[in-house]
């Protein structure tokens, strides 16, 4: 029989409808009969299990990031391969680590929650092991993965620990001048810990490490273990995730009650390594066809999941990636919109980038009980191909680690006055790039990227790699906004420059800009962190970030008269956004414009007037990949 709600799922619902009433207002579809890619927020830990309890498996699916993070119920209706799930459910609050064990036990660091259909994560109990107890070093660990499996076939359930340790790595700043990293790799350690006692009272021995091959086991950090027999010979053999895209196998050639564990081999299907599209990928073991064999479902980082198939041999199928009703328009995570009418029909469309470094469209379909209708988010192409930026092995001033981001952020304008809007780029390089329409009006058609020029290039300090003779480069993860802001009728690109000041490139001939001239002042604060903290009141130049290196950039604005004075102000992201308002051509900051806590990370703002009332309203792309709206003045 079917189960309904625990009471405390329902009572998660109902603060969860509620959240937004006052302040800010999520976005949804409002596409009856729509279907999108499944996710949640910012990370997704999948849990697969039949929470409902209609006999087939659901998705229960962990989400990190604000403001959408939690634990969401995404219910399958059919039973099907691959269904199309019911719109997630807020069932609890958001736990780091969460893992589900092969016996449905569910999991985070030093707890168990064994009341997990009832009560959810309000009721842990504490295990008898500390994280120090597996491994220890100071700080440096992201992944802490703790699930029950019988590890050597003695009936009673052990603790293995999937540990993603960062030492080595450090964070940032450390390549050479020839773009090599110099600090250490990841590391993604695997341990087991036997239970001497009992599965009712667990007595645990001293943590140790799982060997392969004669070696720890040691993958690309975020290890996600899975014990599971995979192969079909009768034992459990263990395939790894990473912080990466891809997963690891390490054959049991041993037996049931005495593992012993094959160097890791990569996964492959056809002669290719099986990846996922994104990265910090997070693989769980169940057997989601009930063919007999464990498959995979995974998470990425975006919030979408994935169904990695066995075929019963340990050899899998590539991912194919779940979807569900559509509720709520997301694009990624830390999305970038900027509003413009693309498809030339006459409303305002979005156009916006992400983590994965795609620039995507989201067409405003018409009206639907007086709200846009959006559809589905598609990838913009340039000359044929998939607009995808990503940082590759030495492309993130924070490391190797960081290669399947882009962290792209656009601006839409005409650039090259042909009278076709045209859209330019900055991504996680710092490199603005711009891709020239070369369709026409309503059928837009970009060509290749081409960079944006400077007759006077600078590029921050910490870049390893030299720019191209007038190319410009200044930090990562900020947005270029194009604007016409001497009158001249030739687009000219504010952003912030390469010491992380607001600056104006004046366009001077054809697709040249020159030096930025730092010509934002205000009498407020005129220095900021990368979260948008204010850090002086001195009278300068609007310096929107003073950290450096991977701490750089990460600033995105909107240039809008947001009172009705008639004068530009600018709107700039924080943990919510901030409003600095224009007197007499000096920026004054006058706080956040909204009180909900939207970002970890960072927000990005733009504006639209969805109701037709000739006042721009605030639209708030967030790290959760949703997008929040609030009415102007």
């Amino acid at each position: 029989m079917k189960r309904s709600f625990p009471l405390g799922a329902i009572l998660v619902i109902a603060l969860m409808s509620g959240l937004f009433a006052s302040d800010l207002e999520l976005v949804r579809y409002n596409n009856p009969g729509l279907t999108v890619d499944l996710g949640v927020g910012l990370w997704a830990w999948p849990l697969p299990m039949d929470y409902d309890g209609d006999g087939d498996l659901d998705l229960v699916v962990g989400s990190g990031g604000k403001p959408y993070n939690g634990v969401y119920f995404f219910e399958n209706p059919d039973g099907s391969l691959m269904p199309v799930f019911k719109a997630g459910v807020r069932v609890a609050d958001y736990k780091k680590n969460l893992q589900i064990s092969p016996d449905g036990s569910v999991l985070s660091p030093g707890r168990s929650y064994p009341d997990f259909l009832q009560s959810g994560l309000d009721e842990p109990v504490d295990l008898p092991l500390k994280t120090d107890d597996v491994h220890r070093t100071s700080g440096s660990i992201r992944a802490n993965q703790w699930k029950y499996v019988d590890y050597d076939g003695d009936g009673v359930l052990d603790l293995t620990f999937g540990i993603g340790d960062w030492i080595d790595y450090g964070w940032d700043d450390a390549y050479n001048i020839q773009g090599e990293w110099t600090n250490g790799p990841l590391h993604g350690y695997v341990y087991w810990a036997h239970n001497k006692g009992t599965n009712d009272k667990p007595s645990y021995a001293k943590p140790r490490k799982v060997f392969a091959g004669g070696k720890p086991v040691d993958v690309y950090g975020m290890p996600s273990p899975n014990f599971a027999d995979f192969d079909g010979d009768n034992d459990l053999d263990l395939i790894c995730g990473e912080f990466l895209d891809r997963f690891t196998y390490f054959e049991n050639i041993g037996s049931r009650k005495k593992p012993v564990y094959a160097t890791g081999r990569r996964l492959e299907h056809d002669g290719r390594s099986i990846a996922m599209d994104l990265q910090m990928i997070t693989p769980t073991a169940v057997d989601w066809d009930r063919d007999g064999d464990p498959d995979l479902i995974v998470g990425d980082e975006d919030g979408r999941v994935a169904f990695v198939e066995n075929l019963g041999d340990a050899s899998f199928l590539p991912p194919r990636y779940f979807r569900q009703e559509a509720e709520y328009v997301k694009f990624g995570a830390l999305v970038t919109p900027v509003s413009f009418d693309w498809d030339g029909d006459g409303d305002e469309d979005l156009v916006a980038g992400n983590t994965a470094g795609h620039v995507g469209f989201i067409e405003n379909l018409g009206e639907h009980h007086g709200r846009p209708r959006w559809a589905r988010p598609i990838y913009l192409k340039a000359d044929g191909e998939i607009i995808r930026i990503q940082a590759g092995s030495n492309g993130s001033i924070q490391g190797p680690c960081e290669a399947k981001w882009g962290y792209t952020a656009v601006s839409v304008a005409d650039w090259d006055g042909d009278g076709l809007a045209d859209i330019v780029v900055n991504s996680i390089w710092g490199k603005v790039i711009w891709f020239q329409n070369i369709g026409r009006r309503g059928r837009p058609k970009l060509a290749s990227a081409q960079s944006v020029k400077t007759t006077s290039p600078r590029k921050p300090s910490w870049v390893w790699w030299t720019p191209e003779p007038q190319e410009l480069v200044t930090q990562w993860r900020t947005n270029p906004a194009v604007f016409d802001w001497d009158h001249n009728s030739r687009a000219d690109l504010i952003m912030l420059d390469h010491e992380g000041y607001l600056a104006l490139f004046r366009r001077i001939e054809n697709d040249l800009t020159g030096t930025g001239e730092r010509v934002f002042k205000t009498e407020g604060p005129s220095s900021f962190d990368r979260r948008g903290t204010p850090l002086d009141l001195i009278s300068n130049a609007l310096r929107l970030n003073t950290d450096r290196a991977g701490m750089s950039g990460r600033r995105k604005f909107a240039i809008v008269d947001w009172d009705g004075d008639g004068a530009l102000d600018l709107i700039v992201n924080s943990t919510c956004v901030d409003w600095f308002r224009n007197i007499e051509g000096i920026y004054r900051y006058e706080g956040p414009l909204c009180e909900t806590q939207l970002g970890g990370h960072t927000t990005s703002p733009t504006t639209v007037d969805w109701n037709g009332d000739g006042i721009r309203d605030l639209l708030i792309g967030t790290e959760d990949g949703f997008l929040y709206y609030r009415e102007g003045r």
